[in-house]
C-alpha cells in the first residue's frame, strides 16, 4: 500500500491526532477574571457586563452596545423593536443560520430570502431591489464568513425604500467595510460571541446601534420588559420596586460570560491578524489546485476576519461528491463542516415559505460544493500545513 493512499484505503492519515474544526484560544486572564467573579459573589448580570458594553461601543463606534446571552437574542430583541405587524417583510440571505430567519418569525414578520452573490456569497443587493414590495420593513444582511456586505447598495436601497437595516454579523465582530466598523454601519448590528466565534463569551452576544428608540426598547425587553435597570436591584443604589412595562423575554448576559469577554476582545486584533495568516497560507496552497477554489477577499471593500475558510470543490473535476470529500477528510483527522445548509431545504422553511429546489441557484450551486476547513487562531502553521496536505491528498485519488 502506498504511503500516499488514501486512510481509508489502508493508508496513513496526515495526522496521527484529530484536528477539530474550531477551538476557542483562551488563558490566564479570561480565568482570572471569571475566578475574580466568582469570589465577589456577582456572578449574573452585573458590573463586569457593563464594562464590557463600553469596550465594545468603544471598539465599534457605536453609540450604545447591549449585550445579552447570544447573537440570536440580539437579532431578536432588534427586529422586535421594529413592531412588526402580520405580514411585515423581512428580506434576508438563504445562507445563514437558521436562528437569522427564526428571529424574524419571533417577532412577527414573514421572511423573504433573496439569492447571494456568486464570490463573495454575501446577499445580493441587486436581488434585494427586486425583492421589496409595499410590506418589505427591513433588510437583515449577514456578513457570510467575516466578508463584509456591500453595504454602500444595501444602505442606498433602504434610504429609497424607508427601510431598516440590521445586520447579522455574528462572523463579523472585527470586519471593516470602506474604512468603518461592523457596528456603526447601519440601524444596528448583532454579533454572536459563541465557543467558536473571533471572541467568546462561551455564550453571549451583543446589539451595536445609534438608535435611541431601539436601544430603549432592546434595555428593557432584554431582562422581561422591567422598567428599571434589574441588575442595580441588588447593590446600594438599587430599589426593590420595578415596573413591568412590556412583555419582555431572559436575554440577559452573566458577568461569568463577560469576564471572558473583557479579555477576548484587547486579544481580537490578534486574532484576525492570525485568522488572516493561516488564510494567507491557505490561499497559496490552493492557488495550485485547480479542483478546489478558495474564499473570495474583496480588499478594496473593507477588511475579512475570516470565522470561516469556506472552500469550494469543483464536481465537475473530481469522481466523489462533498460528503465522500469531508469523510476522507475526516479518516486523515482533519475535522471540517459545511456552512450552512441553505434555509430554504429545511423542511420548515421549504414547506411555509414555498420555495423548491432551483427558487435560489446561486446559493444552491454553491452549497453543493461547500466545505468549511478549520481556521482558528490555536492552529499552528504546522496544522495549517497538514489541513492543506489531507486537501492536496483527497484532491489527487479523486481527479478526473
Amino acid at each position: 500500500m502506498s504511503k500516499d493512499s488514501l486512510a481509508t484505503q489502508g493508508g496513513s492519515p496526515v495526522r496521527e491526532k484529530f484536528l477539530p474544526y474550531a477551538l476557542p484560544k483562551t488563558g490566564a486572564e479570561e480565568a482570572k477574571e471569571m475566578l475574580a467573579s466568582l469570589e465577589s459573589g456577582w456572578i449574573t448580570t452585573g458590573p463586569k457586563v457593563k464594562q464590557l458594553e463600553t469596550a465594545l461601543a468603544e471598539y465599534t463606534g457605536a453609540k450604545e452596545v447591549i449585550c445579552v446571552n447570544s447573537c440570536t437574542a440580539a437579532l431578536h430583541l432588534c427586529l422586535f423593536a421594529l413592531g412588526m405587524k402580520p405580514g411585515d417583510e423581512v428580506i434576508t440571505t438563504p445562507l445563514t443560520f437558521c436562528s437569522t430567519v427564526n428571529t424574524i418569525l419571533q417577532a412577527g414578520g414573514t421572511p423573504v430570502l433573496v439569492d447571494v452573490e456568486e464570490d463573495t456569497l454575501n446577499i445580493d443587493p441587486v436581488k434585494i431591489e427586486a425583492a421589496i414590495t409595499s410590506k418589505t420593513r427591513a433588510i437583515v444582511p449577514v456578513h457570510y464568513a467575516g466578508h463584509p456586505c456591500d453595504m454602500d447598495a444595501i444602505r442606498a436601497i433602504a434610504k429609497k425604500h424607508n427601510l431598516k437595516i440590521i445586520e447579522d454579523a455574528a462572523h463579523a465582530i472585527g470586519t471593516t467595510y470602506k474604512g468603518k466598523q461592523v457596528g456603526s454601519l447601519s440601524d444596528a448590528a448583532c454579533f454572536s460571541f459563541y465557543a467558536t466565534k473571533n471572541i467568546t463569551t462561551a455564550e453571549g452576544g451583543a446589539i451595536a446601534t445609534d438608535d435611541e428608540e431601539l436601544i430603549k426598547s432592546a434595555r428593557v425587553n432584554s431582562l422581561h420588559g422591567m422598567s428599571k435597570d434589574a441588575w442595580k436591584r441588588y447593590t446600594s443604589a438599587g430599589s426593590w420596586y420595578y415596573e413591568v412595562v412590556s412583555p419582555g423575554f431572559k436575554y440577559n448576559m452573566t458577568d461569568l460570560e463577560a469576564a471572558l469577554g473583557l479579555h477576548q476582545l484587547p486579544r481580537l486584533e490578534d486574532f484576525i491578524s492570525r485568522r488572516q495568516e493561516l488564510a494567507a497560507q491557505f490561499d497559496r496552497a490552493l492557488s495550485e489546485v485547480d479542483e478546489v477554489k478558495a474564499p473570495v477577499w474583496r480588499k478594496d471593500e473593507g477588511r475579512h476576519v475570516y470565522h470561516l475558510y469556506p472552500i469550494r470543490i469543483d464536481l465537475q473535476k473530481l469522481s466523489c461528491d462533498r460528503a465522500q470529500f469531508i469523510e476522507e477528510l475526516k479518516a486523515e483527522n482533519i475535522g471540517t463542516t459545511v456552512n450552512f445548509i441553505p434555509i430554504h431545504y429545511h423542511p420548515y422553511y421549504r414547506d411555509t415559505l414555498g420555495l423548491k429546489p432551483g427558487s435560489l441557484p446561486v446559493v444552491e450551486a454553491a452549497y453543493d460544493a461547500l466545505i468549511s476547513l478549520p481556521l482558528y487562531p490555536k492552529m499552528t502553521d504546522a496544522d495549517g500545513e497538514d489541513v492543506m496536505r489531507a486537501v492536496r491528498k483527497v484532491v489527487e485519488a479523486y481527479r478526473r
